[in-house]
């Protein structure tokens, strides 16, 4: 499972105007939001731990960033597998851990009518929320014996009402949003934070194929560098790009008449067997 060697994080020399180096735990690191999140994080000097499925791209990644990371291929639905990672990452920096960003994910358009949608339904849910919450797991004791850190969950714009074929997807994000509100309540006492970061359309390999136009698209990098920004302000929750934050604001307003009429024929992402 795990790949790739470095000398303690602690041990790397600390890049001028940063005053101690951070330690960054992230998930789905091989592609999207958690390469473009670790690149946005190696370039400010941290040690990151990666997590991804596909050992190639990982090697790939790690190679091509500044500074020693760790690398760990798993399926983050392998809540055993994540522990590990985790407790290796934690020995590596000395049980240090500065930021945890659950960014694993994925995306198909379900019905709830075709019964061999059922195992894609469970996938999503396993991957999206069940495998944000083993993630987390590890991390907090020694979080809050240290009194800080952040945990960070990758929700989604689609969360904030149901979509029309996206059931699953859907149902998991606004879950993510509920969850991480939830753990941000019985974690601030103890001085870590749990940031919600909720994107509209990014660019990214899972956004390339939706056969509808998506507004304020943004580069992947882009987004990064905001949520880089939000988690080290500790915001609680925001969404980037901000004008599909207003958007949002505007879809949670509508009363529920109004959102059926206007969403009902809202395009839908195709369902992983090609069927409409």
């Amino acid at each position: 499972m795990v790949a790739g060697t470095g000398h303690c994080c602690l041990d790397l020399p600390v890049k001028r105007g940063y005053s101690l180096m951070q330690t960054v735990f992230i998930t789905g690191a091989s592609s999207g939001l958690g390469k473009a999140l670790a690149q946005e994080y190696a370039a400010q000097g941290a040690c990151l731990g990666l997590l991804g499925r596909r050992q190639e791209a990982l090697q790939a990644l790690a190679d091509s960033l500044p500074g020693e990371h760790r690398i760990y291929v798993a399926d983050v639905r392998d809540r055993e597998a994540l522990h590990q990672a985790a407790q290796d990452f934690l020995q590596f920096t000395g049980q240090r851990i500065d930021v945890v960003i659950a960014s694993a994910g994925i995306s198909a358009g379900t019905l709830t009518e075709e019964t061999e949608d059922f195992a894609v339904f469970k996938a999503i849910v396993e991957t999206n929320l069940l495998a944000m919450v083993a993630t987390f797991e590890p991390f907090i004791s020694t979080m809050k014996t240290a009194g800080k850190g952040s945990l960070v969950g990758i929700a989604s714009v689609a969360g904030i009402r149901g979509l029309p074929g996206a059931g699953a997807y859907s149902s998991s994000k606004a879950a993510v949003i509920a969850y991480c509100e939830s753990l941000r309540l019985e974690l601030s006492p103890y001085g870590v934070s749990v940031v919600t970061i909720t994107p509209g359309y990014i660019r990214t390999a899972m956004t390339a194929h939706n056969p509808y136009a998506m507004p304020f698209l943004m580069p992947a990098q882009d987004f990064a560098r905001k949520a880089r920004k939000t988690i080290e302000q500790g915001v609680s929750y925001r969404v980037i790009p901000w004008q599909m934050g207003i958007v949002s604001r505007l879809m949670r307003l509508l009363p529920d008449w109004l959102y059926d009429r206007l969403a009902r024929g809202a395009p839908r992402k195709p369902r992983l067997n090609n069927k409409a």
